[in-house]
């Protein structure tokens, strides 16, 4: 399977920048599902209301599925790997 990579930067509650990668597969085409699956991921770090538009968050490249990502992507839709400040 090929997934997108949207990488992603949001300035969080306490002003710092979240910077995390959505990864989902290649065939969503939909730049709004992506953005829904970003807002699902702020809203379990307690950053729920913080803004995620094309802005925020830009197609990056596409790559082969790896095994780390793939319980999430066949569950959930979508992977987040985080990068920083994500706690």
């Amino acid at each position: 399977m090929q997934v997108a990579i949207w990488d992603t930067y949001v300035t969080k509650k306490d002003g710092t920048i979240m910077h995390f990668d959505i990864i989902a597969p290649s065939s969503i085409k939909n730049t709004s599902i992506i953005l829904q699956y970003g807002n699902e991921y702020l809203q379990l770090k307690g950053q729920s209301g913080k803004t995620l538009t094309t802005k925020e968050c830009v197609f990056c490249h596409i790559e082969t599925l790896r095994t780390e990502w793939e319980n999430d992507i066949n569950t959930k839709g979508y992977y987040i790997y985080e990068m920083e400040n994500c706690n």
